[in-house]
C-alpha cells in the first residue's frame, strides 16, 4: 500500500454489488455473494488507474452513516475520520444498485457532504435494462451535483473502464462543491446553533457541519464525533418540535424529500407477480418452506458420501503408492521414515477428505448466490426469536458449516450485542468442515453402505443425525444463555431480500477453490507440523528389548501420553490413540485423523503407507484381543466432536470479537463438558443396550 499515492473508497448499500465492483478493480477474491451484509470489515486492494497504482478500500454495506450494527459502525467511523481530515480518501466511488436507484442514493447524499469527489458507480446496469428502466446518467449528475454517474455492470464486467477512467479524473479535481439540498429556513433556524458548534469545535465546512447538526438533531449522536451539551440538542429539538418537524425523521425526511425532486422518474413495468414473488410462494411456505429447506440439507449430506466416493478413493490409493514408492527409492532409516510414516501416511491422508468438503461448499455457494439463505432467515427469524437468536443470526449459523471463524465475524450484522454474543457462543457446535473428515472416516469404516426406507443412505442419514444434533443443542443452549444474558433493548429485524438470480459459476468455482486452497495450505501447515512431533514421539525411545528387537509403539513417549488421560477417557470407550489424538487436535479437528494415521503407519512393520481405516478396522486391544474401534465407539467419538472445543483459531477470533478472554474461556469450559456427557451418555448407554 505504501506505493500507492491515492486512495479511493468503496462504498454502498448491502448487497448492491460493491464486493465484485472491488474484485474487479483490485483483481482480488474477496467473497461475493446475493445476501446483505457478506463485506463486514474493511479490505483494502490495489488497483491500476490509468497506469498509475491506486488504493481502493472497500467497506461493509451500510443504508445510511446512521449505523445500526457493528460493520455499520465501522463506515460511520471511518467517515468521522475523513470529516476531521484522517486518511481522507481522494475520491469515494458510491456502488448504487440501478433497479433501486431512490434507496441507494440515500447515503451517496450522506456521503456527498465531505466535500470529496463522488463517482456514482450505476452498478447491475444490465438487470436495470431487462426491467426497462431507463436512468439519464448526466441528468442525474447535474441535478445531484456528484462528479460523474457511470452505468456498471459487474457481473458482465461492463461499463468497467469507463469507471476507471472517471476515477481518474476525480483524483485529480481533489475537492468539491458540497450539494446545497434545501432546508426549509425555520429547520435551519432550528439546527443553526448546532451547526455553529460543529464548525467552532471541530473547524468544519458550513456544509459538513450542516450534515453532522442534521444527524445529530435525528439520533442525538453521531460516530466517531462528539455531540453538543444536552442542553443545546433539547433546545434545538424543541425548536423543530414546535415548527411541526419531528427530530426523529429529520434527516431522511428532508433528504428523501430533495431526491424526489432530483432522481428523474423512470417508467416501470409493473407486473402483478414477479419471478421472485412467483418461486417465494412455494420456497418460502409456512410449513412447506421449512420443509424444503431439510430436505436441501438432507440431499446435501446424502451427496457429500455418494459423489466423493471415487475422487476419495483416488486420492486414497494415490497417496498409499506414492507412499511406497518414496519408501522404495529411499534407503531404510530415520529420514525415510519420517517421510512415509508422518509426513505421507500422518499428514496426507487428511487430503483424502477433500473432496466432501469442496462438495459441502459447492452447494452452501450456491444457496447464497441464488439467493436463498436470505429467504431462509426470513423464515427462520420467528423460531430463531423464540429461542433468543435473531433473524440475521441465519447466516452466520448456516456459515458454521464450513467454518466457524467467518460465521462469528459475520455476526457483526446483528445489532443486539446480546442476540450477537449467543450466536458467537453457539455457532462453534454447528459441524464445520473441520469435522466433516472424522465424521466420514467414523462412517465410511464403522457404518454399513446400505439403503433404508428405500431411499436413502445409512451413511448420509447417519452425516445427516451429526450435523442435526449440533444444530439442535446449538438452539437449546441458545435458549438457555439468553435467559442469563441481560441487554437494554430488544431488536427489530428488517432484511431486504434480493431477487433470486442464477449464480455465476465463475465466482462460485473460485469460493470453492479458495476454500479448498485454504484448508489444503492453512490446516496443512498445522497437521504438517504435529506430524513430525507426532511420529517423533511414536518412534522413540528406540530401545532394544533384549532379543534383538526394538520394543513397539506402546512404550514410545506417545504411549506414555496417551496412557496418562487412558483412565479418563476410558468410560467413553477410547483408548490411548483416541486420547492422544483428542490432545493434538486441540489445534484443529481434522488433525484427529493425521494422528492416528501416523501412529498406525508408525506401528506398521513394514515398509508401506497402511489405509487408516483398514488399520482401525484390524485394531485390536493386546490384553483383551477385542476390538478397539466398534460402531459404537465410533459413534461416541462422532458425538464427541459434535460437541468439542477443538480449534484454537476459533476461539483466537471469538476473543477478538468479544474484546475478552471470558467468553472464549467459558466455551472451552462448556463445550468441553457437553462432549464429555454426550459421549459418556452414547457409550454407557450402548452398552447398557447390548451394543458392544
Amino acid at each position: 500500500m505504501s506505493k500507492a499515492k491515492h486512495s479511493i473508497a468503496l462504498l454502498g448499500n448491502p448487497n448492491s454489488g460493491k464486493t465484485a465492483l472491488f474484485n474487479i478493480l483490485t483483481g482480488l477474491n474477496q467473497k461475493v455473494s446475493n445476501y446483505p451484509g457478506v463485506t463486514v470489515e474493511q479490505t483494502i486492494g490495489m488497483a491500476q488507474i490509468e497506469n498509475s497504482p491506486v488504493a481502493i478500500i472497500d467497506l461493509p454495506g451500510t443504508y445510511s452513516l446512521v449505523p445500526e450494527s457493528h460493520d455499520e459502525a465501522i463506515v460511520a467511523g471511518e467517515f468521522g475520520k475523513w470529516a476531521k481530515g484522517e486518511n481522507t480518501p481522494d475520491c469515494i466511488i458510491s456502488v448504487v444498485d440501478s433497479t433501486n436507484v431512490m434507496r441507494n442514493l440515500y447515503l451517496t447524499t450522506q456521503l456527498m457532504d465531505l466535500g470529496i469527489p463522488v463517482v456514482i458507480a450505476l452498478n447491475m446496469i444490465d438487470l436495470a435494462r431487462e426491467k426497462s428502466l431507463e436512468i439519464n446518467c448526466e441528468k442525474l449528475k447535474n441535478d445531484l451535483g456528484v462528479f460523474s454517474v457511470i452505468p456498471v455492470s459487474a457481473r458482465l464486467k461492463e461499463g468497467v473502464n469507463d469507471l476507471k477512467k472517471s476515477i481518474s479524473q476525480a483524483i485529480r479535481r481533489k475537492s468539491e462543491t458540497p450539494p446545497n439540498f434545501p432546508i426549509p429556513a425555520p429547520v435551519q433556524n432550528a439546527i443553526l446553533p448546532l451547526q455553529n458548534w460543529y464548525e467552532d469545535t471541530f473547524q468544519f465546512s458550513e456544509f459538513l457541519s450542516r450534515s453532522f447538526a442534521i444527524r445529530s438533531a435525528t439520533v442525538g449522536s453521531t460516530n466517531g464525533i462528539g455531540s453538543p451539551d444536552s442542553p443545546l440538542m433539547d433546545a434545538c429539538k424543541m425548536d423543530l418540535k414546535m415548527i411541526g418537524f419531528p427530530h426523529e425523521t429529520l434527516e431522511p425526511t428532508l433528504r428523501y424529500h430533495w431526491l424526489d425532486q432530483v432522481v428523474p422518474k423512470a417508467e416501470i413495468p409493473i407486473e402483478k407477480r414477479s419471478r421472485s414473488e412467483k418461486m417465494d410462494e412455494v420456497l418460502t411456505h409456512p410449513w412447506g418452506g421449512p420443509l424444503i429447506f431439510v430436505g436441501l440439507l438432507t440431499f446435501i449430506f446424502q451427496a457429500i458420501f455418494s459423489w466423493a466416493g471415487i475422487p476419495m478413493n483416488m486420492i486414497d490409493n494415490s497417496i498409499a503408492r506414492f507412499g511406497n514408492w518414496v519408501a522404495h527409492q529411499l534407503p531404510p532409516g530415520l529420514l525415510t521414515d519420517l517421510l512415509v510414516e508422518g509426513i505421507i501416511g500422518g499428514a496426507g491422508a487428511i487430503l483424502i477428505f477433500l473432496p466432501q468438503i469442496l462438495i459441502l461448499i459447492f452447494f452452501m455457494t450456491l444457496l447464497e448466490d441464488f439467493g436463498y439463505m436470505a429467504r431462509v432467515a426470513i423464515m427462520m427469524d420467528k423460531a430463531m426469536t423464540k429461542v433468543g437468536l435473531h433473524g440475521r443470526s441465519v447466516l452466520p449459523l448456516m456459515s458454521g458449516y464450513a467454518c466457524a471463524i467467518p460465521g462469528i465475524m459475520a455476526t457483526r450484522t446483528i445489532e443486539s450485542w446480546k442476540e450477537r454474543l449467543v450466536t458467537i457462543l453457539v455457532l462453534p457446535l454447528m459441524s464445520c468442515s473441520a469435522r466433516l473428515p472424522i465424521y466420514a472416516l467414523m462412517i465410511g469404516a464403522f457404518i454399513p453402505n446400505q439403503t433404508v426406507f428405500g431411499y436413502f443412505g445409512l451413511q448420509g442419514l447417519t452425516m445427516v443425525l451429526m450435523y442435526f444434533l449440533g444444530t439442535v443443542t446449538a438452539l437449546i443452549l441458545s435458549l438457555v444463555f439468553s435467559s442469563w444474558i441481560k441487554t437494554e433493548k430488544k431488536s427489530s429485524f428488517i432484511m431486504e431480500l434480493p431477487p433470486y438470480r442464477i449464480p455465476l459459476m465463475r465466482s462460485v468455482f473460485r469460493q470453492v477453490y479458495t476454500r479448498g486452497k485454504l484448508f489444503v495450505t492453512d490446516a496443512g501447515k498445522i497437521i504438517m507440523a504435529i506430524s513430525i512431533v507426532l511420529w517423533f514421539l511414536a518412534s522413540f525411545p528406540k530401545v532394544d528389548s533384549g532379543n534383538g528387537q526394538e520394543q513397539t509403539i506402546h512404550s514410545s513417549y506417545a504411549a506414555k501420553i496417551g496412557k496418562t488421560i487412558e483412565p479418563m477417557i476410558a468410560p467413553l470407550g477410547f483408548d490411548w490413540k483416541i486420547g492422544l489424538g483428542l490432545v493434538t487436535s486441540f489445534a484443529a479437528r481434522e488433525v484427529m485423523v493425521s494422528t492416528l494415521a501416523t501412529i498406525y503407519n508408525v506401528e506398521n512393520v513394514k515398509d508401506e503407507v497402511v489405509s487408516l481405516s483398514d488399520a482401525m478396522k484390524r485394531d485390536k486391544d493386546p490384553l483383551t484381543g477385542q476390538n478397539i474401534f466398534t460402531p459404537l465407539v465410533a459413534l461416541s467419538l462422532m458425538v464427541f466432536y459434535v460437541y468439542a472445543a477443538q480449534c484454537m483459531a476459533t476461539f483466537a477470533i471469538v476473543k477478538r470479537e468479544t474484546n475478552s478472554w471470558k467468553w472464549p474461556v467459558f466455551m472451552v469450559v462448556y463445550m468441553t463438558g457437553l462432549a464429555y456427557f454426550g459421549s459418556l451418555i452414547v457409550y454407557q448407554g450402548g452398552l447398557m443396550m447390548g451394543f458392544s
